[in-house]
Protein backbone atom coordinates (compact mmCIF):
# COMPACT_ATOMS: atom_id res chain seq x y z
CA UNK A 1 0.00 0.00 0.00
CA UNK A 2 1.34 3.39 -0.37
CA UNK A 3 0.79 5.19 2.42
CA UNK A 4 1.54 8.59 0.96
CA UNK A 5 -1.71 8.41 -1.55
CA UNK A 6 -3.90 6.52 1.03
CA UNK A 7 -3.86 9.51 3.48
CA UNK A 8 -2.80 12.63 1.44
CA UNK A 9 -4.96 15.71 1.60
CA UNK A 10 -4.92 16.36 -2.24
CA UNK A 11 -4.41 20.12 -3.06
CA UNK A 12 -7.51 21.99 -3.64
CA UNK A 13 -9.86 19.42 -2.41
CA UNK A 14 -12.16 19.97 1.05
CA UNK A 15 -11.46 17.82 4.10
CA UNK A 16 -14.93 16.41 6.30
CA UNK A 17 -13.01 14.86 9.51
CA UNK A 18 -16.26 13.13 10.00
CA UNK A 19 -16.03 11.39 7.02
CA UNK A 20 -12.39 9.74 7.84
CA UNK A 21 -12.92 7.09 10.23
CA UNK A 22 -10.28 7.52 13.49
CA UNK A 23 -10.53 3.91 14.14
CA UNK A 24 -9.17 3.56 10.38
CA UNK A 25 -6.52 0.71 9.92
CA UNK A 26 -6.56 -0.64 6.45
CA UNK A 27 -5.59 -4.27 5.39
CA UNK A 28 -6.10 -5.07 8.73
CA UNK A 29 -2.36 -5.99 9.21
CA UNK A 30 -2.27 -7.80 12.97
CA UNK A 31 -0.10 -5.78 15.39
CA UNK A 32 2.79 -8.58 15.47
CA UNK A 33 2.93 -7.65 11.91
CA UNK A 34 2.93 -4.00 12.15
CA UNK A 35 5.08 -3.81 15.02
CA UNK A 36 7.80 -5.71 12.63
CA UNK A 37 7.14 -3.37 9.61
CA UNK A 38 7.36 -0.61 11.89
CA UNK A 39 11.05 -1.86 12.95
CA UNK A 40 11.81 -2.74 9.56
CA UNK A 41 10.78 1.11 8.73
CA UNK A 42 12.49 2.78 11.66
CA UNK A 43 15.80 0.91 10.62
CA UNK A 44 15.09 2.15 6.86
CA UNK A 45 14.54 5.89 8.50
CA UNK A 46 17.94 6.04 10.05
CA UNK A 47 19.99 5.09 6.84
CA UNK A 48 18.03 7.46 4.65
CA UNK A 49 19.01 10.22 7.20
CA UNK A 50 22.40 9.11 7.63
CA UNK A 51 22.45 9.67 3.87
CA UNK A 52 20.73 12.81 3.83
CA UNK A 53 23.21 14.25 6.86
CA UNK A 54 26.32 13.27 4.56
CA UNK A 55 24.59 14.45 1.42
CA UNK A 56 23.59 18.18 2.73
CA UNK A 57 21.65 18.84 -0.05
CA UNK A 58 17.63 18.36 1.58
CA UNK A 59 16.19 19.07 4.79
CA UNK A 60 13.19 17.90 5.91
CA UNK A 61 10.29 19.43 8.04
CA UNK A 62 7.98 17.07 10.30
CA UNK A 63 4.65 18.89 11.35
CA UNK A 64 3.03 16.69 13.80
CA UNK A 65 -0.30 18.13 14.87
CA UNK A 66 -3.61 17.50 16.84
CA UNK A 67 -6.02 17.63 19.83
CA UNK A 68 -4.75 16.92 23.08
CA UNK A 69 -3.96 13.44 23.68
CA UNK A 70 -4.10 12.30 19.80
CA UNK A 71 0.14 11.16 20.53
CA UNK A 72 1.87 13.84 19.13
CA UNK A 73 4.80 13.40 21.74
CA UNK A 74 4.10 9.31 21.21
CA UNK A 75 4.83 9.65 17.56
CA UNK A 76 8.47 11.50 17.89
CA UNK A 77 9.38 8.63 20.92
CA UNK A 78 8.41 5.77 18.49
CA UNK A 79 9.01 6.87 15.51
CA UNK A 80 12.26 8.73 15.45
CA UNK A 81 14.00 6.45 17.76
CA UNK A 82 15.94 5.68 14.71
CA UNK A 83 17.12 9.02 13.58
CA UNK A 84 20.99 10.09 14.80
CA UNK A 85 20.43 13.13 17.62
CA UNK A 86 23.16 14.63 15.80
CA UNK A 87 21.18 15.33 12.66
CA UNK A 88 17.37 15.98 13.98
CA UNK A 89 16.33 18.75 16.38
CA UNK A 90 12.94 18.13 18.07
CA UNK A 91 10.83 21.52 18.85
CA UNK A 92 7.59 21.35 20.94
CA UNK A 93 6.14 25.16 21.07
CA UNK A 94 4.08 26.15 24.04
CA UNK A 95 2.08 29.32 24.51
CA UNK A 96 3.88 32.39 22.86
CA UNK A 97 6.25 34.53 25.29
CA UNK A 98 6.11 37.91 25.76
CA UNK A 99 8.73 38.61 23.35
CA UNK A 100 7.25 36.01 21.08
CA UNK A 101 4.33 37.89 20.68
CA UNK A 102 6.05 41.09 20.07
CA UNK A 103 7.28 40.07 16.18
CA UNK A 104 5.12 38.28 13.62
CA UNK A 105 3.77 35.30 14.27
CA UNK A 106 6.50 33.11 12.62
CA UNK A 107 9.64 34.51 13.78
CA UNK A 108 9.45 32.08 16.58
CA UNK A 109 9.22 29.36 13.65
CA UNK A 110 12.20 30.47 11.38
CA UNK A 111 15.06 29.21 13.86
CA UNK A 112 13.76 25.94 14.34
CA UNK A 113 13.43 24.86 10.77
CA UNK A 114 15.96 22.36 9.17
CA UNK A 115 19.04 22.90 7.95
CA UNK A 116 20.72 21.34 4.81
CA UNK A 117 20.96 17.55 6.10
CA UNK A 118 18.90 17.93 9.16
CA UNK A 119 15.73 16.79 10.00
CA UNK A 120 13.65 19.10 12.16
CA UNK A 121 10.13 17.66 14.54
CA UNK A 122 7.65 20.19 15.06
CA UNK A 123 5.25 19.03 17.86
CA UNK A 124 3.00 21.91 17.35
CA UNK A 125 4.00 24.73 15.02
CA UNK A 126 2.89 27.65 13.42
CA UNK A 127 -0.46 25.92 12.24
CA UNK A 128 -1.28 27.21 16.20
CA UNK A 129 -1.95 30.60 14.72
CA UNK A 130 -5.14 29.14 12.88
CA UNK A 131 -6.25 26.76 15.66
CA UNK A 132 -6.32 27.96 19.37
CA UNK A 133 -6.13 31.43 17.57
CA UNK A 134 -9.12 31.43 15.68
CA UNK A 135 -11.01 28.85 17.97
CA UNK A 136 -10.32 30.93 21.27
CA UNK A 137 -10.27 34.31 19.44
CA UNK A 138 -7.22 35.58 20.10
CA UNK A 139 -7.07 37.85 17.11
CA UNK A 140 -9.64 39.36 14.74
CA UNK A 141 -10.98 36.89 12.15
CA UNK A 142 -9.30 39.65 9.63
CA UNK A 143 -5.99 38.32 10.90
CA UNK A 144 -6.29 35.18 11.34
CA UNK A 145 -7.47 33.98 7.98
CA UNK A 146 -4.93 35.87 5.97
CA UNK A 147 -2.01 33.61 7.69
CA UNK A 148 -3.24 30.75 5.33
CA UNK A 149 -1.45 32.47 2.85
CA UNK A 150 1.72 33.82 5.12
CA UNK A 151 1.99 30.16 5.86
CA UNK A 152 1.82 28.37 2.45
CA UNK A 153 4.13 31.50 1.10
CA UNK A 154 6.76 30.79 4.15
CA UNK A 155 6.67 27.34 3.11
CA UNK A 156 7.00 27.96 -0.26
CA UNK A 157 10.14 29.78 0.68
CA UNK A 158 11.89 26.48 2.80
CA UNK A 159 11.21 24.59 0.00
CA UNK A 160 13.08 27.12 -2.67
CA UNK A 161 15.51 28.31 -0.65
CA UNK A 162 16.85 25.19 1.54
CA UNK A 163 15.50 22.24 -0.65
CA UNK A 164 13.28 21.61 2.62
CA UNK A 165 10.75 19.00 1.67
CA UNK A 166 7.76 19.52 4.48
CA UNK A 167 5.04 16.99 5.74
CA UNK A 168 2.45 17.65 7.99
CA UNK A 169 0.94 15.21 10.01
CA UNK A 170 -2.95 15.37 11.85
CA UNK A 171 -2.92 12.61 14.37
CA UNK A 172 -7.20 12.49 13.96
CA UNK A 173 -8.48 10.84 17.24
CA UNK A 174 -12.28 10.62 18.37
CA UNK A 175 -13.58 12.64 20.77
CA UNK A 176 -14.39 9.04 23.34
CA UNK A 177 -10.86 8.14 22.61
CA UNK A 178 -9.23 11.64 23.90
CA UNK A 179 -11.36 11.50 27.19
CA UNK A 180 -10.09 7.82 27.46
CA UNK A 181 -6.18 8.32 26.99
CA UNK A 182 -7.00 11.25 29.67
CA UNK A 183 -8.33 8.76 32.03
CA UNK A 184 -5.79 6.43 31.38
CA UNK A 185 -3.56 9.30 32.22
CA UNK A 186 -5.29 9.90 35.87
CA UNK A 187 -4.19 6.29 36.34
CA UNK A 188 -0.47 6.33 35.35
CA UNK A 189 1.94 7.65 37.65
CA UNK A 190 4.31 8.09 34.82
CA UNK A 191 1.94 10.40 33.28
CA UNK A 192 0.39 12.26 35.56
CA UNK A 193 2.40 14.94 34.97
CA UNK A 194 0.64 15.76 32.01
CA UNK A 195 -2.64 16.01 33.08
CA UNK A 196 -4.05 19.63 32.79
CA UNK A 197 -7.82 21.23 33.64
CA UNK A 198 -7.44 23.24 30.30
CA UNK A 199 -7.03 19.92 28.26
CA UNK A 200 -10.58 19.02 30.12
CA UNK A 201 -12.13 22.30 29.08
CA UNK A 202 -10.66 21.99 25.60
CA UNK A 203 -13.09 19.41 24.77
CA UNK A 204 -15.80 22.33 25.12
CA UNK A 205 -14.62 23.60 21.66
CA UNK A 206 -14.13 20.21 19.97
CA UNK A 207 -16.42 21.34 17.34
CA UNK A 208 -14.81 24.31 16.73
CA UNK A 209 -11.33 22.57 16.81
CA UNK A 210 -12.51 20.00 14.08
CA UNK A 211 -13.67 23.02 12.11
CA UNK A 212 -10.32 25.04 12.38
CA UNK A 213 -8.17 22.09 11.05
CA UNK A 214 -10.90 21.49 7.71
CA UNK A 215 -10.09 24.71 7.15
CA UNK A 216 -6.46 24.47 7.70
CA UNK A 217 -6.05 21.16 6.39
CA UNK A 218 -7.80 22.44 3.10
CA UNK A 219 -6.15 25.74 2.46
CA UNK A 220 -2.67 24.80 2.99
CA UNK A 221 -2.03 21.00 1.80
CA UNK A 222 0.52 21.89 -1.44
CA UNK A 223 2.50 19.71 -3.43
CA UNK A 224 5.51 20.98 -1.59
CA UNK A 225 4.22 20.64 1.62
CA UNK A 226 1.34 17.92 1.99
CA UNK A 227 -0.84 17.16 4.90
CA UNK A 228 -1.59 13.49 5.95
CA UNK A 229 -4.74 12.79 7.79
CA UNK A 230 -3.18 9.91 9.63
CA UNK A 231 -6.03 7.63 11.73
CA UNK A 232 -4.75 8.01 15.43
CA UNK A 233 -7.02 5.54 17.55
CA UNK A 234 -4.78 2.32 17.41
CA UNK A 235 -1.46 4.17 18.46
CA UNK A 236 0.72 1.30 16.84
CA UNK A 237 -1.10 1.98 13.67
CA UNK A 238 -0.10 5.73 13.89
CA UNK A 239 2.85 5.15 14.05
CA UNK A 240 3.33 3.17 11.26
CA UNK A 241 1.67 4.96 8.87
CA UNK A 242 3.56 7.85 9.92
CA UNK A 243 7.22 6.19 9.90
CA UNK A 244 5.98 4.56 5.94
CA UNK A 245 5.02 7.91 4.92
CA UNK A 246 8.66 9.07 6.01
CA UNK A 247 10.57 6.36 4.60
CA UNK A 248 8.56 6.47 1.07
CA UNK A 249 9.22 10.53 1.20
CA UNK A 250 12.96 10.08 1.41
CA UNK A 251 13.31 6.71 -0.66
CA UNK A 252 11.73 9.22 -4.10
CA UNK A 253 14.01 11.72 -3.23
CA UNK A 254 16.45 9.44 -4.88
CA UNK A 255 19.61 10.83 -1.89
CA UNK A 256 23.02 9.59 -2.55
CA UNK A 257 26.15 9.54 -0.36
CA UNK A 258 28.59 12.24 -1.84
CA UNK A 259 31.80 10.57 -3.37
CA UNK A 260 34.96 10.86 -1.39
CA UNK A 261 37.06 14.10 -1.49
CA UNK A 262 40.37 12.20 -1.17
CA UNK A 263 42.79 9.15 -3.48
CA UNK A 264 41.51 6.45 -1.77
CA UNK A 265 43.96 4.58 -3.65
CA UNK A 266 46.57 6.81 -1.63
CA UNK A 267 44.76 6.59 1.56
CA UNK A 268 45.08 3.17 1.90
CA UNK A 269 48.96 3.09 0.92
CA UNK A 270 49.21 5.05 3.69
CA UNK A 271 47.62 2.74 5.83
CA UNK A 272 49.10 0.07 4.53
CA UNK A 273 52.72 2.17 5.04
CA UNK A 274 51.86 3.03 8.89
CA UNK A 275 50.78 -0.56 9.89
CA UNK A 276 53.76 -2.44 8.30
CA UNK A 277 56.69 -0.24 10.53
CA UNK A 278 56.76 0.52 14.60
CA UNK A 279 53.44 2.07 16.04
CA UNK A 280 54.00 5.71 15.55
CA UNK A 281 54.69 8.42 19.22
CA UNK A 282 51.84 9.81 20.15
CA UNK A 283 51.68 13.49 19.38
CA UNK A 284 53.47 15.72 21.50
CA UNK A 285 55.50 13.14 23.20
CA UNK A 286 59.44 12.86 22.33
CA UNK A 287 60.88 9.73 20.76
CA UNK A 288 63.65 8.42 22.93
Amino acid sequence: MDYRQQFRVQPGSSVDLAKIDPDLVPEQPSKTEADEELRQSIDALGKLQYRMWAEQKHALLVVLQGLDAAGKDGTVRHVMTGINPAGCRVTAFKEPTKEELAHDFLWRVHPHVAARGEVAVFNRSHYEEVLIVRVHQLAPAAVWSQRYDEINAFEVMLHRESQTTILKFFLHISKDEQLRRFENRLEDPMRQWKISEADYRERDHWDDYQTAYQDALSRTSTEHAPWFVIPANHKWFRNLAVAKILVETLEAMKIELPQPTVDLKRIRELFHKAGAGKEAPAPGRPVR
